[in-house]
């Protein structure tokens, strides 16, 4: 049968190599050859653990080998120059140029297809602004003890153990070179990140990895060590992220290393768990009381936390905890669900938490609608790499953005896809030294500085030909996007943005504040009686 050809020839070729190996001792490639596929064929007609390989011996192991590149094939030869998956070629191609600070120019015309649906673009003005600075900073924390002034643009959350030593390093060295903030990710402060001396946000998740005790709780000393240290910033607790909300992690105890162990306050070999909740805090006031803590440990330094925001009633309670105590977070990240991660189930990050648009809007709107938006500023983050998606961003309620894929790239990122195997093709998500070795930091913090600058540059020429002159001044109604082949919306239109202080006099005309708004509690995280009601009506 013709399925078995592969074997059978491997079998004759082999004893004709044999046979011709004894007239010329150069014959002795094909007896390795031939036997060594003879002895695979064989085996896989023995093994029973794979039907394929024994209907297909030997030639079953041409198709994993093809789909093992598959993802190569498509992204090289099939996918076209826009196609998001999940960053096309045309994303990465501007981030390249921009870290290298080569010509981003593109000649002849778009490839968008300015006539399909959601296709987005920024009005012009006639009258355009005079260029500006490119040096957009917003100050967090303006009535803390150690106010910051951030870039609207910097480094998202990546902990070091996602993210070789020498990444970390390009990062932080980029971030010093630039002017802007590293986000340290939930894996605490490495000394990877302490070398080059750029600012850090420290972020700290259920984990409370540099700042745990024995038992896995949290601990003031061990926070105040690293929090009064004076190249962290600010301190951002992380309830959850993006691509994995509400499900917690675990490295493996073998990828605990000597290194990772100190930064974290774990022990080497032993797995590294990350619960999918705080035990700090379980309530929304708790969360403030914790919020407060820990600017007053750091000596002031502003705090916040980042949220992907899931059940719209538990982001409302933390709200209503915020107006009724009068316990503020310095800032809020809003995470989007399109953001990334090393690794996470198939199902969590494609189908669980709220995309950033969504989230952004809605976290804006309940700070408004509290009056509480100029005393607290919100970041975003989710699939940055342009100045249009800083442009929007902004339009749309935040005051900077983070980035961590597009900062990625400028390290040298391929998008192979290979972060959670420890096989980084870059020496960038991964622990393998004969990897990792090979990234030279020099030139990729020149190249993580200059993606920053340049992208910046590009925002202050798009704001500039809106004849705006500052990023603040950027709102909805500059944001146009096609809803149909024969309709155009502003972003102003499309979406219901709430007054200032509206919800303080009752509840506005808004699908998710007149469901869930009056029945949530600063108290604890329920559920109202409607979604309860519903709940129950399955079991009767």
């Amino acid at each position: 049968m013709s399925r078995y050809l592969a074997y059978a020839a491997s079998i004759l070729m082999t004893g004709v190599s044999l046979l011709l190996v004894r007239l010329h001792p150069g014959w002795g490639w094909g007896v390795a050859l031939f036997g060594a596929a003879a002895v695979l064929g064989t085996w896989d007609l023995l093994q029973r653990t794979s039907t394929l390989r024994r209907n297909y011996p030997i030639l079953a192991h041409f198709r994993y080998g093809l789909e093992s590149i598959g993802p190569e094939m498509r992204q090289y030869f099939i996918e076209a120059d826009t196609a998001e998956v999940p960053f096309s070629r045309q994303q990465r191609a501007l981030v390249y140029q921009r870290a290298k600070s080569v010509s981003d120019v593109r000649p002849f015309g778009s490839l968008q297809d300015i006539y399909a649906l959601d296709y987005e673009w920024i009005n012009h003005s006639m009258m355009p602004a005079p260029h500006v600075s490119h040096d957009f900073r917003v100050r967090v924390g303006e009535h803390s003890a150690q106010p910051y002034d951030a870039s609207v643009f910097n480094v998202s959350a990546m902990s070091f153990g996602s993210l070789s030593a020498n990444a970390i390093r390009a990062l932080n060295e980029g971030a010093k070179l630039g002017d802007f903030y590293h986000d340290t990710g939930e894996g605490s402060i490495s000394r990877y990140h302490r070398e080059p001396g750029g600012d850090l946000v420290w972020e700290i998740g259920s984990g409370y990895f540099g700042c745990r005790d024995a038992e896995g709780g949290f601990s003031e000393e061990r926070f105040v060590e690293n929090a009064r240290h004076p190249q962290v910033k600010m301190i951002e607790i992380k309830l959850s992220q993006g691509a994995k909300p509400g499900h917690g992690g675990m490295l493996p105890g073998a990828k605990v290393t000597v290194e990772i162990a100190a930064a974290r306050g774990v022990e080497v070999g032993q797995d590294c768990i990350s619960p999918a909740r705080h035990l700090a805090f379980d309530t929304p006031k708790g969360l403030l009381a914790f919020v407060a803590r820990l600017r007053e440990l750091s000596g002031g330094k502003p705090t916040g936390f980042k949220l992907a925001v899931g059940h719209p009633w538990e982001w409302f309670g933390i709200a209503k905890a915020m107006h009724e105590s009068g316990v503020l977070p310095d800032f809020i990240v809003v995470d989007g669900a399109e953001g990334g991660t090393g690794a996470a189930p198939a199902e969590f990050i494609d189908h669980v938490g709220l995309p950033m648009h969504e989230a952004l809007m809605l976290v804006h709107n309940t700070l408004v609608g509290l009056d509480l938006r100029d005393r607290v500023r919100v970041a975003a983050a989710g699939r940055i790499t342009s100045a249009f998606d800083l442009a929007r961003t902004l339009a749309m309620g935040a005051d900077w953005c983070n980035a961590a894929r597009g900062f990625m790239f400028a390290l040298g990122c391929i998008q192979s896809q290979s972060c959670h195997n420890d096989r980084c093709p870059t020496g960038i998500a991964t622990q393998d030294p004969s990897r990792w070795k090979h990234l030279d930091v020099v030139d990729k913090a020149v190249r993580v500085a200059g993606f920053h600058q340049n992208t910046l540059k590009a925002l202050r020429d798009l704001l500039c030909a809106a004849g705006l002159s500052d990023p603040a001044d950027i709102g909805p109604e500059h944001i146009l996007r096609r809803v149909s082949p024969t309709e155009v919306r502003s972003l102003a239109a499309l979406h219901r943005f709430l007054k200032p202080g509206e919800l303080l006099h009752g509840v506005p005309e808004h699908a998710v504040f007149k469901d869930f708004w009056a029945e949530s509690s600063s108290e604890a995280f329920v559920a109202p009686s409607k979604a309860r009601d519903m709940r129950r009506s399955k079991s009767h």
